[in-house]
């Protein structure tokens, strides 16, 4: 379990993130939302590691995330950045294989997984290209089939982190990506991702934290945060929410 308790980050004399109390729990999806500068990407870079908190900790199950050496930690959390930049022309394949960098399983299991995470993320059939000469949204899934296979195939007491997976995906693979990280969470591992799309968080989190000027404003279900009042203090934005027809969770209808 990753567990944020008292967490804050400042930069210089402003604190942009503050009175997190989180707790990451295993197969499921939680999703991070909020307006642009509420604090979802420094939310990540602090729960990852990558960001020093001025104040409270961060735990990976009983030890503080700092104490983890770097290998047994990226053996337990993976992180897809809002944006991962490669100016060399690997091959698809090199850029996935970097993922299992930190295990010692061998050219055949990963090359076994490596294919196993590009069918996940909807991208074997880009198997043998440049990375260079892939589109935006192309490349974006490489990257997720790279972290997929860091944590392959996901297992209870693993986690993975994704800022904003699908910014750069056309409709249909909005959809397979976050149906990917379903799958994901269903052999036991934990996800948490930040989205901008509030019917796709609908759809594919267990729970929504909803972000408002780097402190939480609500903690909950889809149906305890996805509500009008909240998301009009937060966004400024007029909706309806209504109930899917099929599905049943908040569909978000701007007025």
């Amino acid at each position: 379990m990753l567990r944020a308790e008292n967490l804050a980050v400042q930069r210089g004399p402003c604190t942009v993130l503050a009175d997190i109390n989180l707790e990451l729990r295993p197969g499921e999806v939680l999703g991070v939302l909020g307006p642009n500068g509420a604090g979802k990407s420094t939310l990540l870079g602090a729960l990852c590691g990558e960001l020093q908190p001025s104040r409270g900790d961060v735990w990976l199950d009983q030890r503080r995330l700092q104490d983890w050496p770097g290998s047994e930690r990226a053996q337990r959390l993976a992180v897809l950045p809002q944006t991962s930049t490669l100016n060399f022309a690997f091959r698809v394949e090199e850029v996935v294989a970097m993922g299992r960098l930190p295990h010692a399983s061998g050219q055949l299991k990963d090359a076994q997984i490596i294919k196993q995470a590009l069918e996940a993320a909807d991208a074997l059939h880009l198997a043998g290209r440049s990375y260079l000469a892939l589109s935006g949204g192309e490349r974006q899934r490489v990257h997720l089939a790279r972290v997929l296979a860091q944590l392959w195939p996901g297992g209870e007491g693993q986690m993975l982190l994704l800022d904003e997976p699908t910014s750069m995906l056309d409709p249909l693979h909005q959809h397979t990506t976050l149906q990917a990280t379903r799958a994901f969470v269903e052999q036991g591992a934990a996800v948490l991702v930040i989205l901008h799309d509030l019917n796709l968080a609908a759809r594919y989190c267990d729970r929504l934290l909803l972000l408002e000027r780097g402190r939480p404003h609500a903690l909950g279900t889809p149906e305890e945060v996805l509500r009008a009042e909240p998301l009009q203090a937060v966004f400024g934005l007029e909706v309806l929410v209504q109930q899917h027809p099929e599905r049943g969770h908040p569909l978000i209808i701007a007025r």
